[in-house]
């Protein structure tokens, strides 16, 4: 017989918090070692006052100067350790994977918006094993993904395309492209020009999932006990935010799966995550569930972190145009002006390569990505790290390391070319260990060829206002688990004459 909660009083959540800091008190006895350090716990709440409410990483980073590498707070009895180096992410998260790769529960995107059927979001068990395997199996390495080289090409130059009729509307244009390319290859489906409806449908859901899993966007994700509050009480109106947003992730995740079961049933449907699935499996039931949710986790976490990082490279070239003009003139040596880049033409490009892997350095997407959970005791460095434990990496800082990254704010492709290079920043932008992100190598391939591409083709410059051009924008980072480049605006014209007919020439099929 189910057991539903009906009515949650403060006083029961108060009793609740007690319990479990009673039950941690305990548990903390279990060894004689030390938690890593932090700041002054009070009793009973812990530091509940000391998280912030926004851009954790930043006070993250506070933390890791007064503290050290490795910081630890606790929540309500929740232990929470931060990582604010590679080092310790890579001892835990790489070398330890086998416990350190859980998911804690995360009340409002998980269990009241839906996301927990995400692949970000399962706990580490069988469910999360099939689905890394059904997403390896079509585009897990380099070799596997130049089935979908031609896809990327020619949407790529469909961006070209766009941005030459509205250059204002360069963000749109971005989330449209990367929607395309991600539709593509787990869909089999072609975006339509304007609005898109399973576009916009990502695009949407994709912000929603950002907010509602972030460690303070929400006091739910604090205080789990808060998720049993009834939509009528006073300050329940997350509840209400969590059904709508929970209808907006139900219709991103059937719709689009929908479409492709009715294309393989009548056989038109191209080749793609989905049908490829469909038609070694038989869609119901359980390995219907799976499909379809592992294709939506695919789809929408790879929209939006792509974009994030393709609109930090034009931010960076507006800011930097010296590096744009270097990039340029690689291409023009080994490609010449007569065609756009492939990615045939990638090994011969090696400083378009490096300004792709210094976007994602110099503009952390995922800030301190998702937590994991510790799934039993463990030891590391003499401190004592309990089953439980949320341990979150606070990859900006790694990758914004003065003593890892000389001048971290400065946008510098040379880090990673000549005989010393520094460390490859997508070790870490995509995550650790048995959590890394799944549809990394589509990612680096989608924002190499639009740098490539872009670079080619247009050049970016100071907006101009009134024959004035604007000040230099800012290079902050907007708060969210997916975290944007505060809005700027830029002037995006094609190069030459030459340029222009290359972007109004038909797409490569």
């Amino acid at each position: 017989m189910a057991f539903t909660v009906t009515s949650v009083t403060y006083l029961d959540i108060i009793l609740a918090a007690l319990a479990v800091y009673c039950v941690v008190r305990v548990v903390s006895r279990r060894s004689s070692l030390p938690l890593p350090p932090g700041p002054r716990r009070l009793p009973i709440i812990g530091n509940l006052l000391d998280m912030p409410l926004s851009k954790e990483w930043e006070t993250f980073s506070k933390w890791g100067k007064e503290y050290g590498d490795i910081v630890s707070v606790t929540v309500l009895g929740q232990t929470i350790v931060v990582l604010n180096s590679a080092k310790p992410a890579i001892d835990m998260l790489d070398r330890s994977s086998a416990i350190y790769s859980d998911r804690p529960v995360i009340p409002m995107g998980g269990e009241l918006v839906g996301w927990k059927n995400s692949l970000s979001l399962l706990p580490y068990a069988d469910r999360f094993k099939r689905y890394r395997r059904l997403a390896k199996q079509l585009f897990g390495s380099t070799k596997t993904m130049e089935a979908f080289h031609p896809v990327e090409e020619s949407e790529t130059h469909r961006f070209l395309k766009r941005l030459l009729a509205h250059p204002d509307n360069f963000v749109h244009h971005i989330q449209k492209t990367a929607g395309a390319i991600i539709l593509h290859v787990t869909h089999g489906y072609s975006v339509q020009e304007g609005e898109d409806p399973f576009v916009t449908l990502a695009d949407t859901a994709m912000e929603q999932f950002s907010l509602s899993v972030s460690s303070t966007g929400f006091m739910v994700n604090m205080i789990p006990a808060l998720q049993y509050v009834p939509e009528w009480m006073p300050g329940a109106g997350f509840q209400k935010t969590a059904k709508e947003w929970a209808a907006t992730l139900e219709e991103m995740v059937d719709r689009p799966y929908q479409w492709v079961k009715s294309k393989v049933a009548n056989g038109t449907a191209e080749m793609s995550f989905i049908s490829h699935l469909l038609n070694e499996k038989a869609s119901h039931g359980e390995e219907e569930f799976e499909i379809k949710w592992s294709a939506a986790s695919l789809y929408a976490g790879g929209a939006d972190t792509t974009v994030s990082a393709i609109i930090s490279f034009f931010k960076a070239m507006l800011l930097w145009p010296e590096v744009a003009q270097k990039a340029q003139a690689e291409i023009d040596s080994v490609i010449g002006n007569d065609r756009l880049p492939t990615f045939a033409d990638r090994d011969q490009l090696p400083y378009v390569n490096a300004i792709a892997l210094e976007a994602l350095r110099w503009h952390t997407v995922a800030p301190t990505g998702i937590p994991h959970r510790v799934m039993q005791d463990d030891i590391y460095n003499g401190y004592f790290i309990p089953k439980g434990t949320l341990v979150i990496a606070n990859i900006w800082q790694m990758s914004h390391d003065p003593a890892v990254y000389p001048d971290p704010m400065v946008f510098k492709p040379e880090r990673y070319l000549g005989k010393e290079p520094q460390m490859d920043p997508s070790d870490m932008s995509f995550g650790f260990g048995r959590r890394i992100c799944p549809g990394r190598v589509l990612a680096d391939a989608s924002l190499f060829i639009t740098c490539a591409m872009v670079l080619a083709a247009y050049d970016i410059s100071p907006y101009m206002k009134n024959g004035v051009p604007e000040r230099p924008p800012t290079v902050e980072q907007l708060p969210g688990t997916v975290s944007h480049p505060s809005k700027f605006r830029c002037s995006i014209k094609p190069r030459s004459e030459k340029a222009l007919s290359l972007i109004e020439a038909e797409e490569r099929n």
